[in-house]
């Protein structure tokens, strides 16, 4: 975890040489051995993702959230 928070709910992305390999759900997310709703910045965490194992070291795996705004007229 290098900065910010990760939600349980958030949408990932996993980057392999600056490239985008995978987009999706987080399929879990645990703080030792138990399940986390969420995970804060310097903690060590266990991430599942949804239909993808094949990591590789040097991945990053970036969280988000997206969020509607209403037009302002």
């Amino acid at each position: 975890m290098i900065e910010g928070v990760i939600p349980r709910t958030a949408a990932v992305r996993l980057l392999r040489d600056n490239r985008v390999i995978y987009e999706g759900k987080i399929a879990s997310l645990r703080r030792f051995k138990d399940d986390a709703s969420e995970v804060r910045t310097g903690f060590d965490c266990g991430i599942g993702l949804e239909r993808f194992q094949d990591f590789k070291p040097g991945d990053i795996i970036e969280a988000y959230t997206s969020e509607e705004v209403a037009p302002v007229l």
